[in-house]
């Protein structure tokens, strides 16, 4: 579902990150745990096509990312990538429903409401679909992250930094339902942290 090989990054003036070769299949959870510093918002974006790598493939789906072009890695993200950002991030001027198929409409992806009102049901989210970002509480607002995520069923699903805002009551209900939402569409689950309460929750980690 999703490898890496060799994958290496350097920031101009700045950083350089050297990381461990990843495996993670379809269905398969992952935890990448990193103190501030390590590259873990830097992998999560190399992992997405938002970085391309300085040397190192990333490989999803067969298709080997780091060669696509910047239009095509659009395209190809839109249709088979999630991500939940560490800060929600929504267009504010935009109700609820119209922030989750933004990001359909940029990257050429079919529009599909019912898809997105669907997406909020299964979160719980049924009575915010017109409501404002700003009206919605941080719990609130991560669900609707998790719900533009996995609104086109993506083979993988990133996750930076999901519960580190969040209580210990939110945060297991957050990690709940990205298990939960991965399981229904058989996707690999890729989460990175620092959030030490979760190392109990995954079999599978990797320290940075």
């Amino acid at each position: 579902m999703l490898q890496t090989t060799g994958l290496q990054f350097k920031y101009d003036q700045g950083p350089s990150f050297h990381f461990p070769d990843i495996r993670c299949g379809k269905g398969e959870h992952l935890l990448i745990l990193g103190e501030s510093g390590r590259g873990k918002t830097t992998l999560l974006h190399l992992l997405a096509g938002l970085l391309k790598p300085t040397s190192g493939e990333v490989n999803i789906l067969g298709q080997n990312t780091s060669g696509l072009s910047d239009r095509n890695m659009d395209q190809f993200r839109g249709k088979n990538i999630g991500i939940i950002f560490q800060t929600a991030y929504f267009v504010e001027s935009l109700k609820v429903i119209d922030n989750l198929i933004l990001p359909n409409y940029l990257t050429g992806v079919k529009i599909d409401r019912t898809k997105a009102k669907n997406a909020l049901g299964r979160l719980n989210l049924e009575s915010k679909i017109n409501n404002m970002p700003a009206n919605l509480s941080i719990g609130e607002q991560q669900r609707v992250s998790i719900a533009r995520a996995i609104i086109n069923e993506p083979a993988v699903i990133l996750a930076d930094e999901p519960t580190s805002a969040l209580d210990d009551k939110n945060a297991q209900e957050v990690i709940a339902l990205l298990e939960e939402q991965a399981a229904l569409y058989g996707s690999a689950l890729i989460i990175v942290t620092h959030d030490k309460r979760l190392k109990d929750r995954f079999t599978k980690q990797i320290s940075l």
